[in-house]
C-alpha cells in the first residue's frame, strides 16, 4: 500500500508543482487572461489541453465498458473526429478567431441576434453542469474508489464511498478551474496528457504480453481468435452503433464537438494566432487515431478475460481489468492518471461553463459595464456554484442500462444538434435569417426529446440527430423565405486577415485518407 500512496501522490504533486511554477508570473486579473490564457497557448498545448479535456474516465469506463459488451464498432465515436477537426482547422477556427471571440454564443449574437445568443448560452452551460460533469465525476469516482477500497477504508456502503470520492475529485477540480484559469488547466492537462497516454497503454499492454506469453502480437492474435466477432468494424444493422450512422448524425456530432463546444474550441481560441489554432486542432486529430489503443482495445481484451459476466454493468469491467493486470506497485501512479484525466475534463468544462455565464449571460443581460476584475471575481464565484449542482447531480447517474457512455451520447443530442444547425446556417449560409435560426432552435430541442425520450420510434438515436440535423435546416429555410428580413453579415463575406497555416490543407488530406484506411483494414 506504501507504492501506492507514493505513485499517486508523487504524480499528482508533480502536476501541481510543474504548473504553479509556470504560472508563477502570471496574474489574471483580465477575462482575456483568466477565460483565454491570455491568447498564449501554442499548438502541442492546445492538442494536449483538447485531449485531455475530451478523454477522461467517461472514456476510461464507458468506451471500454462498451467495446467489452458491443465490440470494436464502438471505435466510430474516436477515428472520425479526425474528419471533423480537419474540417475545423479549416474551416470554422478562422472565420471565430476573425471575429475576436471569446465563446460560441458570442458568435451567435454577432450572426443573428442576443437573444439567440442568451438561450444557447443557457443550453451550454445546463449540457455541461447536468449531463457531463456528473457523468465524469460519477466514473471518475468508480476507478479511483476500485484503486484504494475506500468502502472498506473507512467501513462504509459503496454507495457512500462513491459519493465520498465524488465529493473529494469536485472540490479539487473547482479549485484548478477557480483559481488558475485556462492557463493552469492547459499546462496541468499537457503533464495528464503523458501520464494517461502511458497509464492508459500499460493496461492493454501488460495484458497482451501476458496472453502472448511474452509475445504482444500473440496475445493480440489470441483475443481476436477468441471472439473474431468483436473485431467487426461494420457490424449489423442492429449494433448499438451501426456502420449507417457514419453517414447521418455521427459526422454532425462530431463537428459541433470539435468545431463548436465550448469546453474544446476555447482552447483553439486562446491560441497565440490562427496557425498556433489550427496546428492545435490538427494535432489533436493525431492523437485521435491513436486513443482507441487506451479506451477501445482494453474492453475487447476484458472479453477474452470474462466473457459475458459484466454484460449486465458493463461499466465496472475497466476496473475489473486494472485490478487483474496491474502491478500493485503501480496502483498509485494509475489512479493519479485516472485523478489527472477526471480533473482535466472536469475542470476544463467548469471553466468553459464560467467563462459563458460570465460573457454570455452576466455581462450581456445583467450588468454590461461590469470591469474585467469584477468579471474574473464571478468568474470564480461561478464556478463553485456550478461545481456543487455537478457534484449533487453526479450520483443520480449510477448504472445507466446501456453505460455511462451510451447515456452521456444520448443526452447530449438534446443540445447539440439544434445548436450546430444553427451555427452551421450562421457560418456557411447568409439566406438564413434570425427568424429562421430560432425556429431551427426551437423545433430541433423540442424533436429530439419527443422521439428519443417519450415516443418509442425504434429508430437509433444517432440516426435521429440525422433526421432532426435536415429538418432543422429545411425549417430555417422555409421560416427565412416567409418572413425575410434585411440582414447585413459583414463577417462571412472574407476569412481571417491572420495568416493561415501553409500545411493545413496537406495535414488535414492525410488525417482523412487515415481514417478511412483504419476502416478498409478492420472491415
Amino acid at each position: 500500500m506504501f507504492y501506492t500512496y507514493l505513485g499517486f501522490f508523487g504524480f499528482t504533486f508533480f502536476v501541481i508543482f510543474y504548473t504553479v511554477f509556470k504560472l508563477r508570473k502570471d496574474k489574471f486579473t483580465t477575462s482575456k487572461g483568466y477565460f483565454l490564457a491570455g491568447k498564449s497557448l501554442t499548438g502541442p498545448i492546445i492538442a494536449g489541453s483538447m485531449i485531455l479535456t475530451n478523454i477522461s474516465t467517461e472514456h476510461l469506463i464507458g468506451m471500454n465498458g462498451s467495446s467489452y459488451k458491443n465490440g470494436i464498432i464502438i471505435i466510430a465515436w474516436e477515428v472520425t473526429s479526425a474528419i471533423a477537426l480537419v474540417i475545423a482547422a479549416i474551416y470554422f477556427i478562422p472565420k471565430f478567431m476573425k471575429m475576436g471571440i471569446f465563446t460560441i454564443p458570442e458568435f451567435l449574437e454577432k450572426r443573428f441576434d442576443g437573444a439567440v445568443r442568451s438561450v444557447v448560452a443557457f443550453l451550454l452551460m445546463s449540457s455541461f453542469v447536468i449531463t457531463l460533469l456528473p457523468i465524469v465525476l460519477y466514473s471518475g469516482a468508480i476507478n479511483i474508489d476500485s484503486v484504494f477500497d475506500f468502502s472498506n477504508m473507512f467501513n462504509i456502503s459503496k454507495q457512500h464511498s462513491l459519493i465520498f470520492t465524488v465529493l473529494v475529485i469536485g472540490v479539487i477540480g473547482a479549485f484548478y478551474a477557480v483559481f488558475g484559469g485556462l492557463k493552469a488547466i492547459a499546462y496541468s492537462d499537457s503533464l495528464n496528457g503523458i501520464g494517461l497516454m502511458l497509464g492508459g497503454l500499460l493496461i492493454p499492454t501488460i495484458a497482451l504480453y501476458q496472453i502472448g506469453d511474452g509475445n504482444m502480437l500473440t496475445g493480440l492474435s489470441t483475443v481476436y481468435d477468441f471472439a473474431p466477432d468483436k473485431f467487426d468494424i461494420i457490424g449489423k444493422p442492429d449494433s448499438v452503433l451501426p456502420f449507417s450512422v457514419l453517414f447521418t448524425g455521427l459526422m454532425i456530432n462530431q463537428l459541433y464537438f470539435w468545431g463548436m463546444n465550448q469546453a474544446i474550441i476555447q482552447r483553439a481560441f486562446g491560441a497565440k494566432n490562427l496557425v498556433e489554432a489550427q496546428k492545435g486542432l490538427i494535432y489533436t486529430g493525431v492523437l485521435k487515431l491513436f486513443v482507441p489503443a487506451i479506451i477501445v482495445l482494453p474492453g475487447l481484451i476484458a472479453f477474452y478475460y470474462f466473457q459475458d459476466q459484466y454484460y449486465e454493468t458493463p461499466d465496472l469491467i475497466y476496473p475489473m481489468l486494472v485490478k487483474k493486470v496491474l502491478p500493485t506497485y503501480l496502483y498509485g501512479f494509475f489512479a493519479a492518471v485516472i485523478l489527472g484525466a477526471v480533473l482535466s475534463t472536469f475542470n476544463s468544462v467548469l471553466n468553459s461553463a464560467s467563462t459563458i455565464f460570465c460573457l454570455d449571460i452576466y455581462k450581456k443581460i445583467i450588468d454590461k459595464n461590469v470591469s474585467d476584475a469584477k468579471l474574473v471575481k464571478y468568474g470564480k464565484l461561478s464556478s463553485v456554484v456550478l461545481a456543487i449542482i455537478a457534484i449533487c447531480v453526479a450520483p443520480m447517474v449510477a448504472y445507466a442500462p446501456e453505460g455511462l457512455y451510451q447515456l452521456l451520447q444520448e443526452l447530449n443530442g438534446i443540445f447539440f444538434i439544434p445548436i450546430s444547425s444553427i451555427i452551421i446556417a450562421g457560418i456557411f449560409f447568409k439566406q438564413i435569417n434570425t427568424k429562421g435560426a430560432k425556429a431551427g432552435l426551437f423545433f430541433g430541442f423540442t424533436f429530439y426529446i419527443l422521439t428519443t425520450f417519450i415516443l418509442d420510434l425504434n429508430i437509433h438515436f444517432v440516426h435521429l440527430w440525422g433526421i432532426e440535423f435536415v429538418l432543422n435546416f429545411i425549417i430555417m429555410f422555409l421560416v427565412s423565405y416567409l418572413f425575410p428580413t434585411v440582414e447585413e453579415h459583414p463577417y462571412m463575406d472574407k476569412g481571417s486577415d491572420e495568416k493561415s497555416w501553409p500545411a493545413v490543407k496537406t495535414a488535414g488530406l492525410i488525417l482523412v485518407t487515415l481514417t478511412i484506411l483504419i476502416y478498409v483494414l478492420l472491415s
